[in-house]
């Protein structure tokens, strides 16, 4: 239970329908569309189209999504792959050729076929009551009348800005005045404006066909880009089976590879075999845990996972029990484990919605620009932010992620969906890179192990061992920094937090329902 004589929030309760987001604008236009009559589908797109301009360093329209959806509740769960390929034309043979042994962050090779319209567009048909037209009016009216720079997102932009300042149109669009917007500044994006009111008019094919299309593809082309019209406009949002596995009674479900949920999973199927119970949920005990099965299943992750349509993944075998004995019994609680640390490609940001309706359909929701803004290339005439996704590739011929023509990378970016029961009690999701996998875990296992709200198991002090480092926030107590260091630990304080998250918590015998909203990012949990 929330101490009320320390600062925090509590979390936000109501009968009706919930959403928790990473900025009050978004949570404000999913309420509205749900008390509109909308659906979770039709709520979760209107937040995320809102998102796409209040919050441009995270997400945008040039970027990816994936989707959770569980109608009226139920374990029936569908899962939606939106995310884009590289262009047809890439191989990994061309880039060596070309002297490219990796994908720059920024650049146009970078740039893989945004996926999140599409996405969009699949889940209204499937799901929604109102349309895409209803779902972007929020959205068009934050960039043509104006919208307010909210702290954290200031606080990234200007750790963009010499990003900013060395990217194609990104001055123009992004820097007002020369510089980052600071707190309180007001913008407008008059042409991203028009481009979401094409989109509303005649709905996802004026994004991937026409000009839309065209000056995109120009701009990439124009830096020396693989990317035709042909590649945008044959692009299709991608309906599949989720993947899960049981941790203490609750069903915990992800989006298949090319998404790293696998890793969230692995991680709580080794954890699974260590009474994290009788351990102090900020003791010296639980970090440790954490990370070596954080580092196992990362190292597993960056071997085996790629875009199952071009790359043989056993993802049954790496949920097997079998496969996480083995690994569980490489950790020991005296010393941290020799375990080789993978080195992923990529660390980039993020937005996650969680969306409850009155109905109880259920919408667990991700949406990004991989890094902060994306490959800093904006397109002239639609403000089109793109994203820097294909960044995620590796050039390494034989490995199951190594770019190719129409293959997506493996992604950071993964929703989740708790079930108990045979229903959905909890849509949750944990935004922050490569720590999203580690962000799951912990949220599931301060919520089922330590008992605690959607909002404390949020709120709790993180961190991820990446790259040979635990990377520790500051509310990780220096008992337990010292404790990790004996381990073998290798630690450092970390400039910014790990992420942001939310999650609604349903409570099916009382009718409730319960949301959070993490205070490392600018939104809310609003309810009715």
């Amino acid at each position: 239970m929330r101490d009320f004589q320390r600062p925090g929030r509590s979390t936000v309760h109501a009968l009706n329908g919930m959403v928790a987001t990473s900025h009050p604008q978004a949570a404000l236009a999913a309420i509205d569309m749900l008390r509109a009559g909308g659906s979770a589908a039709d709520a979760v797109v209107a937040a995320a189209a809102v998102l796409c301009v209040v919050e441009p360093q995270s997400t945008g329209i040039g970027g990816d999504c994936f989707a959770l959806y569980a109608p009226k509740g139920s374990d029936r769960i569908v899962a939606y792959n939106a995310s884009g390929p590289a262009p047809k034309a890439a191989s990994a043979e061309w880039y060596l050729e070309h002297g490219i042994k990796a994908i720059p962050l920024t650049g146009p090779h970078s740039v893989s076929i945004p996926g999140a319209v599409d996405g969009w567009a699949r889940l209204l048909a499937d799901h929604g009551r109102k349309g895409l037209d209803a779902a972007l009016q929020a959205a068009i009216r934050c960039a043509e009348e104006g919208y307010v720079v909210a702290p954290r997102i200031a606080f990234d932009w200007a750790a963009s800005l010499d990003k900013l300042k060395a990217g194609t149109n990104t001055e123009r669009f992004l820097l007002p005045g020369g510089r980052a917007p600071k707190t309180g500044d007001v913008i407008r994006q008059p042409e991203l404006a028009a481009t979401l009111k094409a989109i509303a008019s005649k709905g996802r094919d004026a994004f991937y066909t026409g000009a839309i299309a065209e000056d995109m593809v120009a701009t990439l082309r124009s830096l020396g880009g693989l990317h035709t019209l042909d590649d945008f406009a044959e692009f299709a949002t991608e309906t599949v089976v989720p993947i899960k596995t049981s941790y203490r009674g609750h069903g915990i479900w992800e989006c298949p590879p090319n998404g790293p949920g696998l890793t969230a999973l692995l991680m709580l199927n080794i954890l699974g075999g260590f009474d994290l119970a009788k351990y102090d949920p900020l003791g010296v005990e639980r970090f440790h845990l954490e990370a070596e099965a954080t580092r196992l299943a990362f190292a597993a992750r960056e071997a085996h996972l790629g875009d199952p349509r071009q790359a043989r993944i056993d993802v049954e075998d790496l949920l097997s029990a079998r496969y996480a004995d083995e690994a569980r019994k490489r950790i020991g609680l005296d010393r941290a484990a020799d375990i080789d640390d993978a080195r992923p490609p990529m660390h980039p940001s993020t937005i996650y919605i969680a969306v409850v309706d009155r109905d109880r359909n259920v919408c667990s929701f991700i949406h990004s620009v991989a890094y902060k803004f994306g490959a800093a290339i904006v397109a002239p005439k639609t403000g089109i932010v793109l994203q820097n996704r294909g960044a995620g590739f590796r050039i390494q011929p034989g490995h199951p992620n190594c770019i190719a023509g129409g293959k997506r990378p493996l992604h950071t970016i993964i929703p989740g969906m708790a079930t108990r029961h045979g229903r959905a009690v909890m849509p949750f999701g944990v935004m922050g890179g490569q720590y999203q996998p580690v962000g799951h875990t912990r949220v599931v296992t301060n919520v089922v192990d330590y008992g605690m709200d959607v909002q404390e198991a949020i709120d709790h002090p993180r961190g991820l061992h990446y790259e040979g480092v635990y990377q520790l926030e500051d509310g990780v107590p220096e008992t337990v920094v010292r404790g990790l260091q004996a381990l073998g630990h290798k630690t450092a304080a970390v400039e910014e937090p790990h992420g942001g998250g939310q999650a609604v918590w349903i409570d099916w015998d009382r009718g409730t329902l319960a949301g959070g909203s993490d205070p490392r990012k600018d939104g809310c949990a609003l309810g009715y």
